[in-house]
């Protein structure tokens, strides 16, 4: 039988797994030293395994193990040379170290930044935010957020402290932690060439690091606590256009407060804002005196990114049902999510058609053992699907039975 122009010679899924490299998996995995005890199922083989299980949207592990089975003429393609057992793949998911999953995500994050939308423009947007999400487990795995329930049955829960760059759409620094941790240490992590402007939510309530992103020259833009104490140093104007943007008062204010001993007073900006459309109140908080009051509550305004981002993860991804039972097997989970999300946003920025992304996603699961371009079809799905099935009846009509 002839090879089509549409038979690439390798599925869906192996087109996919083209955008990792081995050989920087394989670095990474002796660097940890997650490969030490293991003869056959090596960190490459788990990955795949788990992008496979996401992909699929598989929710025990006997989905994965019968679904990789189900396609043994195929899996060879995949990179991949024995077939995981369910007690070989739990093994691994309790003992490999879920950072070396976290690592593999940041190599590839670096190395296709370019590739992400609206990031090949000139221009690098110098917008970042910060937020957080937490993820419900069934069990107290690790320690959830929140009051006791009734039943006293406590469920546990992972927080997501999530990084991105507005142009990106994808997280560019993530930490995973129980869900009762507070949000204030993420920001120390967080390091931003200067002129950076970073926004996150009220709940990051750290004076010394406003004073140190205030140092480093970045901006920082947040909402301002019920309970904080300020005093006014100077009350600045607003003119008539910033006025029907729905400034109210622009202020030059000292947080901080003098009972302890161990003080620290940081200068801002205050800024009383009404959202003209809803009505609703607000007030912002920025180290910046330069940019006009609307453009702040403008920036804090696309803070919203971010919690598309939580929405999409969570939507396309499964996350609710975990392949483990322990905190390990559970962080690996949410990062090989991650990986496949942002394997899908690469995908999605190459394609030479505009694809929603649940959409994108979707298709790729529907299609993920379909040997056929991926290009091609990402152009046009219907008419690579019908040519192929044109062409494969005109050879089947070659060897009658």
């Amino acid at each position: 039988m002839n090879k089509s122009i549409f038979f690439t010679g390798q599925p869906i899924f192996s087109q996919v797994l083209s955008f990792l490299s081995k050989s920087a998996i394989h670095q990474i995995s002796r660097k940890y030293q997650a490969d030490r005890y293991c003869k056959y199922y090596t960190t490459y083989d788990h990955l795949v395994s788990m992008l496979y299980a996401i992909f699929n949207q598989c929710t025990s592990i006997r989905e994965l193990t019968s679904g990789l089975l189900a396609w043994e003429q195929r899996i060879t393609h995949l990179g991949v040379n024995h077939f995981p057992r369910r007690s070989t793949f739990s093994d691994a998911n309790q003992r490999r170290p879920e950072v070396v999953f976290g690592e593999i995500y940041q190599y590839l994050y670096n190395r296709y930044a370019h590739f992400l939308a609206d990031s090949r423009k000139g221009r690098k947007s110098k917008l970042y935010i910060a937020d957080s999400t937490t993820i419900s487990l069934f069990q107290e795995i690790l320690k959830g957020a929140g009051t006791n329930p009734a039943d006293g049955k406590r469920k546990g829960g992972v927080k997501v402290h999530t990084l991105i760059n507005s142009d990106h759409d994808v997280p560019c620094l993530i930490r995973l932690t129980a869900a009762a941790a507070p949000d204030t240490p993420f920001l120390k992590q967080i390091q931003l060439p200067k002129g950076s402007i970073l926004v996150f939510d009220k709940g990051y309530n750290d004076y010394s690091q406003f004073e140190r992103f205030t140092s480093e020259k970045i901006t920082w833009v947040t909402r301002r606590k019920q309970n904080s104490v300020y005093r006014i140093k100077q009350n600045l104007a607003v003119n008539s256009s910033q006025a029907k943007l729905g400034v109210q008062k622009d202020r030059l204010i000292v947080m901080g407060y003098h009972g302890g001993k161990k003080h620290t007073f940081v200068k801002a900006r205050l800024i009383n804002f009404v959202d003209p459309q809803s009505g609703k109140k607000f007030q912002f908080l920025t180290n910046n005196i330069t940019f006009a009051p609307a453009t702040i509550a403008a920036f804090y305004q696309k803070r919203w990114q971010i919690e598309i981002l939580f929405k999409r993860l969570k939507q396309n991804y499964p996350l609710r049902y975990f392949l483990g039972d322990n905190s390990n097997a559970i962080k690996i989970q949410i990062w090989c999510s991650l990986i496949a999300d942002l394997l899908i946003k690469i995908i999605k920025s190459c394609a030479g058609k505009k694809w929603s992304f649940s959409n994108l996603a979707s298709v790729i699961r529907i299609h993920l053992m379909t040997y056929i371009s991926l290009n091609k079809f990402l152009r046009n799905p219907e008419k690579a699907l019908k040519e192929k099935v044109v062409y494969h009846h005109k050879e089947w009509s070659l060897f009658p039975t």
